[in-house]
């Protein structure tokens, strides 16, 4: 796969040189599992002991395979999901304990941009209506103002004002994405979620919508967490990157850093896996062995030792630590 784009080129950011415009610290989220009397016979533990923090103006990525809670712990963040443990702080307020109007007014700062834009559009409504939908919620404008707002909004994602009056059906799975990223920017926030925001578009209309995001990005100084599985996708558009296996934060990294040095195993094996465009190219391949483990009973110390090649009797005994390496390079692994 090969993206008509290039390569994000920025100064590497780091939590020491920036603003810090979002950290999560020690976040958790399990999923009870009932028995037949309706009792909690176990839990899912989908995510499990994550933090990271967003800088300012940066975009973060965030990867690992399918089921690796790398969209709960998203979706946690906004409070559309409700923590087990955790903190999630912005603007020196933990989110994980605001209701109502605090809540509320949180949320005009903090917006998601869905995987599968259709099944999050109303079919029945008019996208106008849909957008003006989130300005209505807030309070913002009157009839006239609302209306003038999506046309501007619609324009700065490529519409024309006459798609203000169409369905969603109407649209492709790129425009309809647009459209998801219309009505995340129309209230202005600080900071957009993207999970898996291009994963269900062909590769053409994948470079579209990166590009748009990052013109978006300058225009409007945003900072993004970027959700994916595709490291492949990620390198083109992330200043730092974060490796999630099993509800675990397992490394993190400036991009160039993660691409040229990687340094957890399963890192190198998701690495390993990216097709290379040139044939004349051999990269060695890393296969992992076994099957990823449940995350209703995940392993006892380090949750890839299953699976990992190196590893040692410390591995199965105690739960490695994140460790600050040189370039702000982090890796939760003990042979480090």
């Amino acid at each position: 796969m090969v993206l008509e784009m290039s390569l994000k080129q920025s100064t590497p950011k780091t939590e020491a040189s920036n603003d810090v415009i979002l950290e999560v610290k020690n976040l958790k989220k399990y999923f009870p599992i009932t028995g037949s009397l309706n009792n909690t016979v176990s839990q899912v533990k989908a995510v499990n002991d994550v933090s990271f923090s967003l800088i300012k103006g940066e975009t973060y990525g965030l990867v690992g395979e399918s089921g690796c809670g790398k969209s709960t712990t998203g979706r946690t963040i906004l409070r559309l999901l409700e923590p087990t443990e955790g903190e999630v702080i912005y603007d020196g307020q933990n989110i994980n304990k605001l209701k109502g109007n605090d809540l509320r007014n949180i949320r005009r700062e903090l917006q998601m941009v869905f995987q599968d834009p259709y099944s999050s559009l109303n079919p029945r409504k008019r996208v106008g209506t849909i957008l003006e939908e989130t300005l209505k919620i807030h309070k913002m404008g009157n009839k006239k103002e609302r209306t003038e707002q999506v046309m501007n909004i619609l324009n700065k994602v490529g519409f024309q004002r006459e798609h203000y009056y169409r369905f969603p059906h109407e649209f492709s799975g790129g425009q309809r994405q647009r459209i998801g990223l219309a009505r995340a920017l129309i209230i202005n926030p600080s900071i957009i979620i993207c999970d898996e925001p291009v994963s269900a578009l062909d590769v053409s209309i994948q470079s579209q919508v990166l590009n748009l995001l990052e013109d978006i990005q300058q225009e409007f100084n945003l900072t993004y967490l970027f959700i994916s599985h595709d490291l492949g996708v990620v390198r083109h558009i992330s200043d730092r990157i974060g490796v999630m296996y099993l509800g675990k934060l397992v490394e993190e990294s400036p991009t160039d850093e993660l691409y040229t040095n990687p340094l957890h195993p399963y890192t190198k094996a998701l690495l390993s896996a990216i097709p290379v465009p040139n044939p004349f190219v051999k990269r060695e391949k890393i296969k992992l062995i076994g099957e990823i483990p449940s995350p209703v009973n995940p392993p006892s110390g380090c949750v890839f030792h299953t699976r990992c090649p190196f590893a040692m009797d410390v591995c199965k005994q105690d739960e490695p630590i994140m460790k600050t390496l040189d370039l702000e390079h982090k890796v939760a692994c003990h042979l480090y």
